[in-house]
Parts: structure tokens; C-alpha cells; sequence
């Protein structure tokens, strides 16, 4: 009776078990959160001390937040049909988010350039270069998922597609990556719109 309940034991546990490769990506998620966090209490901090330049947000950063979260909703299209093992459509809303991806980093840039025609350079008052660091510490991370995006993309036009363990949790981990990048861009976004 007792080897009998060990077993039931051990199949719970192994069922309930994370991958590890979902609980490094969580954990290095939780250090990013920690990261922006940070950025944007000193942003409060110093934005208390003075010498503040006040200006607004470039109107393109609010067109990037649909931009980024179109990309997410392209992205589940994706998922959704890779699940169903639908090739094309598999492959045409990921090659989708992989140029709103594009897309979004392009505009950050654009938004840089208009913040900089509007008279806040880089490195002329901490007002705008908070915004420059946050914004693009942001992009740098939407670059990173582009390329792993890049990676899903090119497998899917490789390798016929078959919806398999190894595949499905390389998909999940970039979901969840770039869900994560599209929230934290709201959660900047909102933040930087609040501070004005």
C-alpha cells in the first residue's frame, strides 16, 4: 500500500513539476521587472530633486503601444496554429510578428528623433535621458526577442511542421518573452504618460 502511494505521489509531483528552462526564463523575468523597477523609482527620485525638464511623450510611443501589442495577438494567432498544425497560417502570423517586432524598434528610434527635434538630446537634462535609458534598455530586450523570433521563424520555414514536446516548449518560452516585453512596454508607457 505505501509503494502504491509513493508512486501516486511521484506522478503529482512530476506532473506539477515546471520545465527548467520555464523556470530560468521566469526567474531572468522576475530580474528584468526588478530591473525597470528600479529605473523607474529613480526616475521618481531624482525627478523630486530638481532640474526637471518637463515635456511631453512622443506621440509615436502611444502608436508603438498598439504596434507592440498587435504583436502579441499575432503571436497567440501563431501559437494557435502551430497547435493545429496549420502550416501557413502558422507561418504567416509569426513572419507578421516578426516585422511588428521590427516595426516597434524602428518607431522607438523615430520617437528618439522626435524627442531630440522637440529639444531633449540625449544627455542634456536627466528628464529626457530617464526616458532615452528606459526606453531603450526596453528595445534592446524587443531586440533580443526579435532574434529569437528570427529562430522560430526560420524553423518554421525549415522543418515541416509537427507539433512536438520540444517544439511547442520553444514556442511557449517565446510567447511568454515577448508577452512579457509588449506588458512591460504598457507598464512603461503608462508610467512615463503619468509623470507628465
Amino acid at each position: 500500500m505505501e509503494t502504491v502511494v509513493k508512486q501516486q505521489v511521484d506522478i503529482a509531483t512530476r506532473r506539477n513539476k515546471i520545465h527548467p528552462k520555464k523556470l530560468a526564463l521566469w526567474v531572468g523575468l522576475v530580474s528584468l521587472t526588478m530591473m525597470f523597477t528600479a529605473l523607474t523609482s529613480a526616475y521618481i527620485v531624482r525627478r523630486a530633486a530638481g532640474n526637471w525638464l518637463e515635456f511631453s511623450i512622443p506621440s509615436i510611443f502611444y502608436i508603438n503601444t498598439l504596434v507592440i501589442v498587435g504583436s502579441s495577438l499575432t503571436l497567440h494567432a501563431a501559437f494557435a496554429a502551430f497547435k493545429r498544425e496549420a502550416g501557413g497560417a502558422y507561418k504567416a502570423w509569426l513572419s507578421i510578428t516578426f516585422l511588428l517586432g521590427f516595426a516597434f524598434v524602428i518607431m522607438q528610434y523615430l520617437g528618439w528623433e522626435q524627442l531630440a527635434a522637440e529639444g531633449v538630446p540625449l544627455t542634456i537634462n536627466p528628464s529626457g535621458d530617464f526616458i532615452y535609458a528606459i526606453s531603450g534598455l526596453h528595445a534592446a530586450h524587443v531586440l533580443a526577442g526579435i532574434a529569437v523570433l528570427g529562430v522560430a521563424l526560420a524553423m518554421a520555414f525549415i522543418r515541416p511542421l509537427r507539433v512536438t514536446p520540444a517544439r511547442k516548449l520553444r514556442l511557449e518560452l517565446t510567447m511568454t518573452y515577448w508577452h512579457f516585453v509588449d506588458v512591460l512596454w504598457i507598464y512603461l508607457i503608462v508610467f512615463l504618460s503619468l509623470q507628465r
